[in-house]
């Protein structure tokens, strides 16, 4: 009898525990958190007047706020939407050649949002660990481009970066911390590839095409609706 009564109350129990763990179809998740935006390493050629120069540029990392929407319309495939709040990045010129005597100084910076918005495939899983893989579709905008920083002496100015579209690919996982909130870890590639045109002594004759391609880190808190 006794041994009866606590198998049912196990069963019962691990029940429970699945229901609770388990996405549901029609579940919403609002997450917020730290996102890191690492762009690629490699340089840059700018090119003047049609000719390579010589000289490279670099883009450093940067973290903001990040935001995720997750929607559920399956058990195991959402719907999720990354936001965040600006990005702005220090770029850099690298003169080894000695051309201008300039060699890593600090041009200016350049904002911009990089919205992406995935299919979420969750694997099943029994426990409070979820893992998951995504694909999906980027556009990033570029704005407030300057070359705040820029030695007076190149004499440069109307910095443009043209808008990007591009692929992402990511993985990550969910830790349930109990019904509604969770801990979230994901870690993406996007590619993200820009022209970035500039003026140059008042004459538009600089040119670089920038493949930013970085990989992006996330660690969010997140609440269940």
């Amino acid at each position: 009898m006794k041994t009866s009564v606590i198998n049912g109350l196990m069963l019962t129990a691990l029940c429970l525990s699945s229901h609770t763990i388990a996405h549901q179809t029609g579940d919403f998740i609002i997450r917020g958190g730290a996102t890191l935006i690492n762009p690629d390493s490699d340089k840059t050629n700018i090119v003047l007047a049609g000719a390579d120069s010589t000289m490279t540029l670099t883009v450093d990392d940067n973290t903001q706020l990040g935001l995720n929407f997750v929607y559920f319309y399956h058990n195991n495939w959402a719907i999720e939407l990354l936001a965040a709040t600006p990005y702005k990045h220090q770029v850099t010129i690298q003169d080894k050649n000695a051309v201008l005597g300039v060699d890593g100084a600090n041009l200016g910076e350049v904002s911009h949002l990089p919205p992406t918005l995935s299919a979420l495939y969750y694997f099943d899983s029994n426990s409070a660990f979820k893992p998951y893989l995504g694909l999906g579709l980027n556009y990033t905008i570029f704005f407030k481009e300057k070359f705040s920083t820029a030695p007076k002496s190149l004499g440069l100015s109307n910095l443009k970066l043209d808008g990007s579209f591009g692929l992402s690919a990511q993985i990550g996982a969910d830790y349930q911390l109990d019904e509604k909130w969770s801990l979230n870890a994901s870690v993406r590639y996007i590619d993200i590839d820009t022209e970035a045109t500039f003026d140059v002594g008042g004459a538009s004759i600089g040119k670089a095409s920038i493949d930013v391609d970085p990989m992006v880190y996330s660690l969010m808190l997140g609440y269940t609706f």
